[in-house]
């Protein structure tokens, strides 16, 4: 049952109680009055308990012993999360330089080889060179 539904019940027999509890015997209103002390004082206890969660040692590192000292580390766990999607970036990012260094070093070496005349008889063989070549003398 979501919350909203337990409230509006909630609310309507507290409503319900609260008009008609003059109605009700003595000994009933006694035991109503007892076991609502008590479910108040459980929720008391409930609102007043720590609210954080002890977490084991990880990796070295002693379990935090106050909520201060956990909200201080709260940036390590950010961190764990953010440096790998860092390193995922910037190595990307070496790798795509890498590839087009690699591609212009290709290229420079096809045209020196070009310019100087030291190329390969398969090179002079290609279709596209004989068009390029023909295409150049006119």
């Amino acid at each position: 049952m979501n919350t909203t539904k337990e409230l509006n019940t909630a609310y309507r027999l507290r409503h319900a109680l609260d008009e008609r509890s003059h109605e009700l015997p003595e000994n009933i209103r006694e035991r109503l009055s007892s076991a609502r002390k008590i479910a108040l004082s459980r929720k008391k206890a409930a609102v007043e308990a720590p609210a954080f969660v002890m977490q084991p040692a990880v990796a070295g590192r002693a379990a935090p012993s106050s909520p201060r000292e956990d909200h201080r580390l709260a940036w390590l766990g950010r961190m764990g999360a953010i440096l790998p999607l860092a390193a995922l970036v910037f190595g990307l990012a070496g790798i795509y330089q890498y590839e087009q260094h690699q591609q212009v070093l290709e290229l420079a070496a096809i045209d020196a080889e070009v310019l100087t005349d030291d190329l390969p008889l398969s090179a002079y063989l290609d279709h596209g060179f004989d068009a390029f070549v023909a295409k150049g003398q006119d």
